[in-house]
């Protein structure tokens, strides 16, 4: 197998890195240099995982998907493993997520020039990468599950970064409020789906789906609480009430967008 294929793991890894080194540069630890080292470093690992990901894309391109299993518990008959799904459409959002990435690091380079938090927000931008890579790659119902719980938490920290204003922290949680129902929610369909299929893995339940002769009722009900996460996080109707103070927050490529359009609605 292609060395880019078996080291598929390492495009989240690359953020994460990313986020563990920044500490390095909080300004209780480092306060010669100041933060802006953290937001450089951070750059250079996107631009890894982008190049990365770009090479994958280049060499799975008009292949079929294959899965990586990396095996992570096993209890008795029981195993749950992390599956790695290498496929020209994952590999692609890859490229997409790390690209954006990139891009909104180099303008917060120059939107935050003279903000001390800098390494801290870097760290949460890394760390929300990893968990998007992650979750693109990822081909099990329940660790998909555990990766958007970290990304609920890497949203509210971004969205509430600049916590001594009011309004920040006021976005902040109620962003992680409405997206705490959605989980509720989604983690009901989650496990109310595994007595059914025996699996959470997305190959097999769509193998069980296709033989299984399933009751309309139930699965109505199991495919809202499947449902109920990613409208919740997406901020769609009726959860979309957040999506408007959590532009408090310091993202750059929407928060930009967001003031332009006050500033020209305004007369600015």
């Amino acid at each position: 197998m292609n060395l880019l294929k078996e080291t598929v793991w390492s495009i989240p890894v690359y953020s994460l890195v990313g986020a563990l080194l920044s500490v390095l540069w909080f300004p209780s630890i480092t306060k010669r240099t100041g933060p802006r080292p953290a937001g450089y470093v951070n750059l250079l690992l996107t631009l890894l995982a982008f190049g990365h990901s770009l090479g994958l894309l280049a060499t799975v391109w008009g292949q079929a998907p294959t899965v990586v299993d990396y095996p992570w518990l096993v209890v008795g008959d029981f195993r749950l493993s992390f599956p790695f799904e290498v496929s020209p459409l994952a590999a692609g959002a890859a490229v997409v997520v790390t690209g954006l990435n990139l891009l909104a690091q180099v303008y917060a380079i120059g939107y935050l020039e003279m903000d001390w938090g800098w390494a801290r927000f870097f760290s949460l931008l890394a760390l929300f990468e990893g968990g998007m890579c992650a979750l693109v790659f990822c081909q099990s119902l329940f660790f998909s599950y555990v990766i958007l719980e970290i990304l609920t938490l890497g949203t509210y920290l971004l969205v509430g970064v600049w916590y001594n204003q009011p309004l920040v922290v006021t976005g902040a949680r109620d962003a992680f409020l409405t997206k705490r129902v959605g989980d509720l929610l989604l983690l009901m369909g989650v496990v109310a789906l595994y007595p059914f299929t025996g699996t959470w893995n997305f190959d097999e339940l769509a193998a069980w789906a296709a033989r299984t002769d399933l009751d309309p009722q139930v699965m109505t009900w199991v495919g809202l609480g499947l449902l109920a996460g990613p409208v919740a996080k997406c901020a769609q109707f009726p959860f979309h009430l957040w999506l408007d103070e959590a532009m408090e927050g310091p993202s750059p490529a929407r928060f930009c967008a967001i003031r332009w359009w006050y500033r020209r609605g305004r007369g600015f």
